[in-house]
């Protein structure tokens, strides 16, 4: 801003003279404003229970102040004098610099209103966490392990019951165990099958998790199974884990649950989770064999492959074999011990076995229960079509097994249909085939649709 002004100064004989001058000067200007704060008027609905409980009248004694404590707020511990205490203790922080002459010992509208902000008087929510675990498993989300025996990555590292321990003791609840038969066929070992893992045996594993299953809480552990087993390794399977678990062991008291038992009803105990047994094709015309192949696929038990693929079998020279309750059927070139061909039977067509004496007596000696009997969460195969696969079966719960991929596209096509399906059954989320290296996907999309078991591979650590 430019301004003139006139300098003065004195002449010789004293007088002023005016001698005209430019001065430039840099101005700032600040304006404050205030606003002016005036008090929250209480909503619609706050007016309406305060003029219902103190009955249309303009103030609320104590007596109908603790008419709203158990009648609205649901609040069973007040007594009068709890009462009385309230409302002194809300009059005397609203109204702390008038006289107490003033207070006429019940609460206006405003003072109404201002309890309700009080975290110490009327807390929204409680400081303490509110631990119920009294509801159904499925409404539980439950810290799940995906190949739980790996050390490593999916395809050469050592397999191991370390890794099985770490994570019982990190917290996880589901450990997931691949069985395959031993290469001497007698014995039952735990590995990434197809893969050039190294085996690990089942009798270590199971005894690692009994001793390491409740370090850190005393809520159940699931087992999930994924079986590629023969019969008499079905039982073997049957009497490794009534042996080593023993009472821990949960029965189921039928075949089909009705519901999901709670995690306070099943505390310290063991639950056995895999698909309804099926037979196990093993001839010598087998090109493949276990534990190796250049495919590299995941052998989880959702992975859509035919049994033909998965033990290496050309369309001539094996059986195509059928899912049965029971284990009562099998190709007719199969010679497997035990098993006797029915009589009179085509020889080009698939035949009815029935189990031989032999087999029955054996399991009648050792007392083993039968190894579906041990299934304590049914798990569920997926179908052609996924809603069919999602709809909800009533009088009976499951366990379904979804990779991440299939999640991503049931969330967007069939969302409704998921949640509604996890408000009833379990729903596990595992990692695709291509994450050889273990690592892991984002959970959020299963958790935000109700997946209980999101499978995470432990042996690496967690970041998404």
């Amino acid at each position: 801003m430019k301004k003139s002004l006139r300098k003065l100064t004195k002449s010789g004989d004293g007088k002023k003279e005016g001698v005209s001058e430019s001065y430039n000067y840099r101005m700032f200007l600040m304006f404050k404003r205030k606003f002016k704060i005036s008090d929250v008027e209480p909503p619609q609905d706050v007016k309406d229970v305060f003029s219902r409980f103190s009955r249309g009248s303009d103030s609320m004694s104590p007596d109908q102040f603790r008419n709203f404590l158990l009648e609205f707020q649901g609040d069973e511990c007040r007594s009068v004098s709890e009462a009385e205490h309230v409302v002194e203790r809300v009059l005397a922080r609203r109204h702390k610099e008038q006289d107490d002459s003033g207070s006429s010992g019940s609460l206006s509208l405003d003072d109404f209103f201002a309890y309700l902000f009080f975290d110490d008087l009327n807390a929204p929510i409680k400081m303490q966490v509110h631990h119920d675990m009294t509801a159904p498993l499925q409404h539980y989300y439950i810290f799940t392990g995906h190949n739980s025996y790996l050390t490593g990555n999916q395809l050469s590292s050592v397999c191991s019951d370390i890794p099985i321990i770490n994570a019982l003791q990190r917290g996880v609840r589901a450990i997931e165990l691949d069985l395959w038969p031993s290469s001497s066929k007698d014995d039952v070992e735990v590995l990434h099958g197809r893969t050039l893992t190294s085996p690990v045996p089942l009798s270590r594993c199971l005894k690692s998790i009994k001793e390491h299953a409740f370090d850190s809480s005393p809520y159940p552990v699931i087992i999930t199974l994924e079986d590629h087993l023969t019969p008499d390794l079905q039982a073997k399977v049957a009497e490794m884990v009534t042996d080593i678990f023993g009472a821990m062991l949960f029965y189921p008291e039928s075949d089909c649950l009705k519901d999901f038992p709670s995690p306070d009803e099943l505390k310290k105990r063991i639950i056995l989770s895999t698909k309804p047994p099926k037979e196990y094709i093993d001839s010598d015309k087998s090109k493949g064999t276990k534990g190796q192949s250049p495919t590299g696929k995941d052998s989880s038990e959702d992975e859509e492959e035919t049994l033909s693929e998965l033990l290496g079998y050309s369309g001539s020279s094996g059986g195509e074999v059928k899912d049965v309750p029971d284990l009562v059927t099998q190709n007719e070139e199969m010679n497997h011990p035990g098993l006797l061909k029915a009589p009179n039977a085509d020889s080009d067509k698939e035949v009815e076995l029935i189990i031989s004496p032999v087999i029955k007596n054996k399991c009648q000696q050792l007392e083993v229960p039968h190894y579906k009997s041990l299934n304590g969460i049914q798990a569920g195969k997926p179908t052609n079509s996924l809603k069919e696969t999602l709809q909800v079966v009533p009088d009976s719960v499951k366990r379904l097994s979804l990779s991440e991929n299939a999640l991503e596209k049931a969330a967007t096509s069939h969302g409704t249909d998921l949640v509604r399906f996890t408000q009833k059954n379990v729903l596990r989320i595992y990692p695709k085939g291509s994450r050889v290296t273990s690592s892991n996907y984002n959970p959020v999309i299963g958790w935000m649709h109700g997946s209980q078991m999101v499978a995470f591979n432990m042996q690496v650590r967690l970041c998404f």
